[in-house]
């Protein structure tokens, strides 16, 4: 297939994947960086960038196999054009890969899953041996290029006016049955520029991590911690479900987060909630057992959502998965003492594994026997057509 392709467009990925894989810059943050540097580019040429980068990125280690393990951006970008049944840019050094020695190459990976599935050896080996059912299908899919789904914020309209108002603009939707505030969008449009996103009537979120406000079974009046709050996804969609009623005491290590987050709340109307900066033992001690809900959506390996960050297949390590393990393991220690007696604890993850998640918990409450499991809910990627998420809800008596 004869392409044209446009030479600033096409070095504009290439720069991209060049920092992602050489100098393991963030491809979200890059590819924003470079997007907002050319404010001429349309619609169609912002999607062309971002999609082609996360193409080759995701799937980066059959592309270089490919390419003969060339060590030039230039080519791997020419090697995803052939593999695509498309005759790459005729300029420069990129039309110096040539189609036969591409599909030769691609021959005699195919029976190797790593390398055609684009994962490091050892993350298919720790996964292969943490779900030794299922850990193909689960690869497989946490590959398929993630749609975008929103949450519509309910303390400023409805499902239904959203759609309506998204239709006017020419935006299709389509909402997920079980996911009562969840819509899909049918074409990604600049989700940031919308007029509707600035008045606060949405968020971007997955489905799956749309589930986990709701599994807290929170209410109005009720007092709610969210002790990793992060830049409070999940807090602002708590604060929805408890209708502005209530208070909700968002806390993480990191303060510019939740300066993102006050930022946020404006915009969305969120207006029973308070931050606090973890910067020390005594903000949890002063907390303790004040709340009858604690969310500790912890730090993980984010396995579960590499259809979003492909990149993250080359920046997770074994070393890394292990310190998060232990930090999980000491978040629950730690935290746990700022649920009164009755309250419910929510433990949540985007991560596939295991021993990031379930054994966690009962480590936990082999540990602390006053903590009763009520329920547990994981989210497979290959089953779901989503993120990879786990939560469960514990008790304490």
């Amino acid at each position: 297939m004869n392409t044209k392709f446009h030479k600033n467009l096409v070095k504009a990925v290439c720069e991209i994947i060049h920092q992602v894989i050489y100098d393991q810059v963030y491809a979200d943050k890059k590819i924003e960086q470079v997007l907002k540097s050319n404010k001429s580019w349309g619609a169609r040429d912002r999607s062309f960038i971002a999609e082609t980068a996360y193409n080759i990125i995701r799937e980066f280690r059959k592309i270089r196999y490919c390419s003969g393990n060339s060590k030039k951006p230039e080519h791997w970008i020419s090697t995803y054009f052939l593999l695509k049944k498309m005759n790459p840019p005729d300029w420069e050094v990129y039309n110096d890969m040539k189609s036969e020695k591409v599909f030769a190459n691609l021959e005699t990976c195919k029976s190797n899953f790593a390398i055609m599935q684009s994962y490091p050896d050892a993350l298919v080996d720790l996964i292969q041996k943490e779900l030794p059912e299922t850990w193909e299908t689960e690869l497989t899919a946490l590959n398929k290029p993630s749609r975008l789904i929103i949450r519509c914020n309910t303390l400023k309209t409805t499902v239904k006016q959203l759609q309506t108002n998204f239709l006017k603009e020419g935006i299709e939707t389509q909402t997920i049955p079980d996911l009562p505030d969840a819509l899909i969008i049918l074409e990604k449009f600049n989700v940031f520029s919308n007029s509707l996103f600035k008045l606060g009537h949405f968020e971007i979120q997955d489905a799956s991590s749309q589930r986990v406000a709701a599994f807290a079974e929170v209410g109005p009046g009720m007092r709610v911690i969210d002790a990793c709050a992060g830049a409070g996804g999940k807090t602002l969609h708590l604060a929805a479900l408890m209708k502005n009623k209530g208070r909700i005491i968002a806390m993480d290590t990191e303060s510019w987060k939740l300066e993102e987050l006050k930022k946020r709340a404006r915009r969305n109307g969120a207006e029973n909630l308070e931050t606090r900066v973890i910067d020390g033992t005594k903000v949890i001690k002063r907390l303790s057992n004040s709340c009858d809900r604690l969310l500790l959506d912890v730090p993980c390996s984010g396995l579960g959502v590499l259809r979003r960050n492909p990149d993250a297949k080359w920046k997770v390590d074994l070393a890394f998965i292990e310190r998060m393990r232990s930090l999980q393991k000491e978040i629950l220690a730690n935290y746990a003492s700022m649920l009164r007696s009755g309250g419910k604890l929510i433990y949540a993850t985007c991560s596939i594994l295991p021993s990031e998640n379930s054994k966690q918990v009962s480590y936990f409450c082999s540990e602390h026997t006053h903590f009763q499991l009520e329920e547990e809910k994981i989210i497979s990627p290959a089953s779901s057509g989503f993120d990879g998420f786990y939560m469960v809800r514990l008790i304490k008596t």
